[in-house]
């Protein structure tokens, strides 16, 4: 009896002791206490990241930690080539001799940017160049007057994005304005906006404006609103 009480209580205390286990260290920190390289011969795979966490190292304590994958795809996230604008007074039309036919840029200014930074925008010639090779969301609208005319406007005014690449102006998208003919009355919706995705290359310029606009009453251009976000989506 006093043989099984000792070898019961030798057992006790040995697995007390070693609660902790050591490798290449004597004084073990954690449940394992690994102090040397580690090398996993085989794991399984997995085709989803729902239910898993990753482990990661943490280089101040030395531990493994686990970590929700959603933290990879939002680490360091910010999109420095974010940029917006908005202008409510003071528009003009800019032609340059460069710009396609027809083609006349709103005089956006960095101070009427709502965020981003203004090294991006240059108020030389009121564009947006573009930071880095790569596919960017380019959104633009433009309200001409009231956004309602009592009549359709001559030309097929509406609105363009314009990128000046090595000297060489292309319209990358458009959109007229839409109208309507009621029998007794013409309409135009001179309200229309563009949101899509475009290829870009770092040092590109990108100018918002009126296309097929040489006709419009400059008068109406004080009561006319415009806007236009860019931001890169991908490499």
């Amino acid at each position: 009896m006093k043989t099984k009480i000792s070898i019961l209580t030798l057992s006790l205390i040995a697995t007390q002791a070693f609660s902790q286990v050591g490798i290449n260290t004597t004084t073990p920190a954690a449940t394992l206490d690994v102090n040397g390289d580690v090398k996993v011969r085989t794991v399984p795979t997995t085709a989803t990241t729902t239910g898993y966490n990753v482990l990661m190292y943490n280089s101040a304590t030395s531990e493994v930690e686990q970590a929700n994958p959603a933290l990879l795809a939002t680490a360091g996230a910010t999109n420095t080539t974010l940029y917006a604008a908005k202008k409510t007074a003071g528009i003009s039309l800019l032609s340059l001799g460069l710009f396609p036919s027809g083609f006349r840029a709103v005089n956006f200014l960095n101070a009427e940017r709502t965020i981003g930074s203004a090294a991006l925008f240059s108020d030389t010639d009121n564009t947006y160049t573009i930071p880095s090779d790569g596919v960017y969301a380019i959104g633009f609208t433009f309200r001409y007057g009231t956004g309602l005319q009592a009549s359709i406007l001559a030309n097929s005014p509406g609105v363009g994005i314009v990128r000046t690449r090595a000297g060489v102006a292309t319209t990358i998208d458009s959109r007229a304005f839409s109208g309507a003919n009621l029998i007794l009355l013409s309409l135009t919706i001179s309200e229309s906006s563009i949101s899509s995705i475009y290829s870009a290359q770092a040092g590109d310029k990108i100018s918002f404006g009126l296309v097929g606009s040489s006709l419009l009453d400059v008068g109406l251009l004080g009561s006319s609103v415009a806007s236009f976000y860019i931001y890169k989506v991908s490499n």
